[in-house]
């Protein structure tokens, strides 16, 4: 790989992008693909149902450019994984470790990841 595929985390999600800039503290990545799924529900209230508003996640797009904080980015030593490829399996992956947890919030963000199967095209 070459020195500018990176491994970023932005919000809860991890991904593998190309790094494009550093401007500051921040540098913009453009995704190439996601490793690991973005939480569900509200990122100031981690793993809580009763919220005022329980929000479906996306990861980020394919191509789409993000700027994270410097220190969320790691050079990335893997082979690069197809986009699509990685999003399923970013989502089986974290649809598996809910089920596993069985508890209400993993249930109440299981029904959210349902929602993202249609958008995603994954059914």
């Amino acid at each position: 790989m070459t020195d500018h595929v990176v491994k970023a985390s932005h919000k809860t999600g991890v991904y593998a992008g190309e790094k494009l800039q550093e401007k500051g503290d921040k540098t913009l990545i453009k995704i190439l693909a996601v490793l690991k799924h973005p939480m569900q529900g509200d990122l100031h209230n981690p793993r809580q149902v009763d919220v005022p508003l329980f929000h479906e996640r996306k990861a980020l797009a394919e191509n789409e450019k993000v700027w994270v904080p410097t220190p969320n980015v790691k050079q990335y030593e893997d082979a690069l994984p197809d986009y699509r490829e990685s999003l399923l399996e970013a989502y089986e992956d974290l649809k598996r470790d809910l089920h596993a947890k069985n508890d209400e919030y993993s249930l109440k963000s299981l029904e959210t990841l349902e929602g993202l199967k249609h958008d995603y095209k994954l059914d």
